[in-house]
């Protein structure tokens, strides 16, 4: 569960990104975030991860109070998260089976435990034939998978996806979405920030509008 209680975000330089923002995600929701570029919504994702630290107000996250946390305890709370960014961040020199199998060998998970479940979400995303082949390898699609499929292996409460239709066309599109869809439908909450009209008026999602760092609109389907 996500809660943001009267939450402010200030740059030190005096830019205010977010105003008093009051929000709940349940568990297992799927949630379109929208806006224009420098409306508030980076801030938003970069405060759920804890890379930037609210200014006022309080932050729930899994169970986390993000106002208070300490710093020891960050790791345990990005574990609760799988984000997969716009430009994948996968290693180049690893394959798709070694880039997903590093998220859980970063955390000490044991190896007869990576040896089940790399190849089990290999298989969720469609990739389990890819195994042992590299980015340059994989079409743009198909390198994105690899990035699901390690968002997810350490079986984290949200997914949070960072613009994960900008730079394909519409048949990916809509492999993506649906691919979203199954992981929404696997209990996990789903969170899809971007600025695709097309895609966000497609599906019959809730969908929260941030403008100059407020929230202007929360509804489920479409824009307000």
């Amino acid at each position: 569960m996500i809660e943001f209680t009267d939450v402010s975000m200030v740059y030190p330089n005096g830019t205010v990104a977010l105003r008093n923002v009051n929000l709940r995600i349940e568990n297992g929701e799927f949630v379109f975030i929208i806006g224009h570029s420098g409306a508030g919504k980076t801030t938003l994702t970069k405060l759920l991860l804890r890379e930037e630290r609210i200014s006022s107000g309080k932050l729930m996250v899994n169970g986390f109070r993000l106002d208070k946390i300490r710093q020891r305890k960050i790791p345990y709370l990005r574990r609760t998260m799988g984000v997969v960014f716009q430009d994948f961040r996968l290693f180049d020199d690893k394959t798709a089976y070694e880039n997903v199998a590093f998220a859980m060998r970063v955390i000490g998970e044991k190896p007869a435990l990576i040896k089940k479940r790399v190849p089990f979400f290999l298989n969720v995303v469609g990739l389990g034939d890819k195994y042992d082949s590299f980015p340059d390898e994989l079409s743009g699609g198909e390198q994105q998978r690899v990035a699901f499929a390690r968002a997810l292996v350490n079986n984290p409460q949200i997914i949070v996806a960072d613009e994960p239709t900008g730079n394909v066309d519409s048949d990916m599109t809509n492999e993506i979405m649906e691919l979203l869809i199954k992981i929404n439908k696997l209990g996990k909450t789903v969170i899809v920030v971007t600025h695709d009209r097309e895609v966000v008026t497609r599906y019959n999602k809730r969908v929260i509008t941030i403008d100059d760092g407020e929230i202007t609109c929360d509804k489920i389907g479409g824009y307000c």
